[in-house]
């Protein structure tokens, strides 16, 4: 059968409508012939069903939209499978933003000790994922936007044979801040990129191939967020907004403890809206709403990727890979958020040489973390578990980390049967 077949794995995410609207902006070069949309929840997947079904008929994307719980159904035979689950939804976000807060610690659902929890979830549901497309899919890549992306896409490609490519909408923020502050086509910047998941740093910024003069620069830093513009313009890199969590730690922790509403507990509240606009027959568009949700440019990414990798087109493209080398003071197995070639063959990370000093020791103690967090995750290991919070800048004191475990462990106890003797 000729075309395309594509997954779309926790389909009931807010998220499904930017997919749709992606895959209708690329129907010239991806030719799709069918979308199948995959959810434990069946309510959501129902309204995701009906809504994505509409705003293809108004984007005037002819293609086949079916739904289904069957996670074999949905990656038999697939050539792209997207991934985007919660494990536990909302309400386990909540808790990964409150119990941290209780310990004066930042609470964040990638970042820290939320980001820490989030990720015990996911490995074992992403790894039972991979293992599915590696026995009814081998060929196919999976693109995955779930969060904590690097930590999920290290799991993955360490213990398992599938193809896996890691995204956050992220890596465009320097390209988008450069090509606003400029005045320039976006696909005209490059950089390079270097660090982890929602803790990195851009900088070789270029235009053209022309390199940024220092206005230029600082033009560039004024249009980025959640941290202090002067500090990025000392630093002479593009950092990541999350790195706000880590230079603006005391700060941010205050803000949080202070807020009437965690912001999972926003989201909760946001999805309400969004998903009430889903259900309403007469909706074809994409609800207002949604721009409020926030996360947006995912679809960007991974478009772009399914078209580099389908039609053989080498795309620079910024994703979360084995370093294979290219990073000189990281393990080959290392997943790093890096500037690579996307083509047929594959991801391939671009080689980076003279990496600035600036953020060397954070992100090698992050990366430690990481590599902890995911050996906690796939064998049930608290001593691993009760390491990585140790070895986590955000966290790092034992007097804290061993309650703080026990309580996160506790909260999550119905969704990590490795951590209590379930397998």
């Amino acid at each position: 059968m000729s075309g395309v077949k594509v997954a779309i794995i926790g389909a009931g995410s807010s998220y499904s409508p930017e997919l749709i609207e992606g895959f209708a902006k690329l129907k010239d070069r991806l030719p799709i012939r069918e979308i199948v949309l995959m959810d434990i929840d069946e309510q959501r997947l129902d309204i995701m069903l009906g809504f994505s079904k509409r705003f293809a008929q108004y984007l005037n994307f002819p293609v086949n939209i079916r739904a289904t719980t069957d996670r074999r159904d949905a990656i038999e035979g697939a050539a792209f499978v997207n991934v985007q689950i919660r494990v536990g939804g909302n309400a386990a976000r909540i808790n990964d933003e409150k119990i941290p807060n209780r310990y004066g610690l930042i609470g964040q659902e990638t970042t820290g000790a939320g980001g820490f929890t989030k990720a015990l979830r996911t490995i074992p549901a992403m790894l039972e994922i991979a293992r599915d497309v590696e026995r009814y899919s081998p060929d196919a890549w999976i693109i995955n936007y779930t969060n904590p992306a690097g930590l999920v896409t290290e799991a993955v490609t360490k213990y398992s044979k599938a193809n896996m490519a890691g995204l956050c909408s992220g890596g465009l923020f320097p390209r988008n801040w450069t090509a606003k502050a400029l005045g320039v086509d976006p696909d005209s910047v490059r950089y390079d990129f270097y660090g982890l998941n929602h803790l990195n740093y851009a900088w070789n910024i270029t235009v053209d191939g022309r390199s940024l003069t220092d206005e230029e620069f600082d033009l560039a830093a004024d249009r980025t967020w959640s941290l202090d513009k002067e500090m990025v313009k000392r630093l002479r890199l593009l950092p990541s907004p999350y790195l706000q969590y880590f230079y603006h730690k005391g700060l941010r922790v205050a803000e949080q403890l202070e807020a009437p509403l965690t912001r999972g507990e926003q989201v909760q509240l946001l999805e309400k809206e969004v998903f009430a606009a889903y259900a309403d027959p007469e909706q074809y568009e994409k609800p207002a709403a949604l721009a409020k949700r926030g996360g947006g440019g995912y679809s960007e990414v991974a478009l772009g990727i399914m078209d580099a990798i389908y039609n053989d087109r080498n795309m620079w493209a910024v994703v979360n890979v084995p370093n294979r080398g290219a990073v000189p003071m990281m393990p080959d197995d290392a997943v790093v958020e890096i500037a690579c070639n996307v083509n047929k063959n594959g991801i391939k990370p671009l080689p980076l040489r003279d990496i600035p000093t600036i953020g060397w020791g954070l992100v090698s103690a992050v990366k430690n973390y990481e590599q902890l967090t995911v050996e906690a995750a796939v064998h049930g290991d608290k001593e691993k578990a009760l390491l990585a919070l140790l070895a986590h800048p955000l966290v790092g004191e034992y007097d804290i980390a061993v309650p703080l475990l026990d309580d996160l462990l506790e909260a999550n106890k119905v969704y990590l049967p490795q951590f209590f003797g379930n397998r």
